[in-house]
């Protein structure tokens, strides 16, 4: 006999726990816009700065090398009055650097893996039908309803992309090029591991499990269940910014409408999947950005890999020149 109390009890602790989580994820994603908007302004004050003087005194002569316990650093040249004056150095290493992109896609894919996990581990503790949570038969007709559903609500996401860049809100585009990767064995990964594995875990959590279980399981309905596990699910994406909140909220109750209306959890598994999917390749993998004001974004962005990698970034799966 299937427990539904023990089960909507297990299911409230793994949804509070993902929503502290994606709470604690928007300082990284605040923090890495941070560190990327300060690195500039110090490049851009360090070449001021530096023409200036040329400006003003002339050339420089080159920097000596000083050696020292800790290595290799470099002091100014002696003034007239002969005395050298070190040069500051390790900085940089005094600031909290930003995680990697493999560090955040494998945080990401983890973590994510790991309250799926739990998720089934209830289903199968408290004896949860699987039709009850949407798990059926693979057919076409359900995969092509994904595919068409998930093109589509791409195609609304970047609607609603545009209508926030016109009023000023922010969206999600820092923690998406946070977790770009620049290397095909990275893109690799997120299209076909992490991806996946987001898509299949939201999906069983905030459709199978808070409308589908639910509305089975204490004759709820599936309707008002679909509302709340909307917001919950806007919540939970609190790093893409205001716009963002609202957007994911919206793009989640269409994919409650749809679990409801197909009963297969398949259906918004491919759909939530495309979506991200599309989000990815599209805008960091081909560089099209939608609406006025992103192409300075996208070209300081390019930038800053440049710097970070030490050469020409390797941009998406095909790895081409143009970004």
């Amino acid at each position: 006999m299937t427990d539904w109390t023990t089960f909507a009890g297990f299911a409230g602790v793994v949804l509070a726990l993902l929503l502290l989580l994606a709470r604690a994820s928007q300082g990284v994603a605040s923090g890495g816009a941070g560190a990327r908007s300060d690195r500039a302004d110090r490049d851009a004050t360090d070449a001021t700065d530096a023409t200036d003087a040329e400006r003003e005194e002339g050339p420089r002569p080159p920097l000596a090398a000083h050696a020292s316990a800790e290595g290799f650093s470099e002091v100014e040249p002696p003034d007239e009055a002969g005395a050298g004056v070190p040069v500051p150095t390790g900085l940089e290493q005094l600031r909290t650097p930003t995680p990697s992109t493999a560090t955040l896609l494998a945080n990401v894919a983890l973590s994510q893996a790991l309250f799926g996990g739990l998720l089934l581990a209830a289903v199968w503790f408290t004896a949860v039908p699987l039709a009850a949570l949407g798990v059926g038969a693979v057919t076409p007709a359900f995969l092509a309803a994904g595919v068409g559903l998930g093109v589509a609500l791409f195609g609304a996401n970047a609607v609603a992309s545009v209508v926030g860049e016109r009023f000023g809100l922010g969206g999600g585009e820092e923690l998406r090029r946070l977790l770009t990767p620049e290397t095909a064995a990275g893109w690799a990964a997120l299209l076909f591991v992490v991806l996946p594995v987001v898509a299949g875990f939201e999906e069983l959590l905030f459709r199978g499990v808070l409308v589908g279980a639910l509305a089975t399981g204490f004759d709820l309905s599936p309707w008002l269940l679909a509302a709340g596990s909307s917001v919950a699910f806007a919540l939970g994406h609190g790093a893409q910014g205001r716009a963002g909140v609202v957007v994911t909220g919206l793009l989640g109750f269409v994919l409650a409408a749809a679990f409801v209306l197909t009963g297969s959890l398949l259906v918004v598994v491919v759909a939530h999947y495309l979506v991200n999917a599309l989000e990815f390749v599209v805008h960091e993998g081909l560089g099209v950005e939608w609406g006025a004001g992103t192409g300075a974004g996208r070209a300081g962005d390019a930038e800053g890999r440049r710097d970070d990698a030490g050469g020409e970034p390797d941009r998406g799966p095909g790895a081409g020149p143009g970004d």
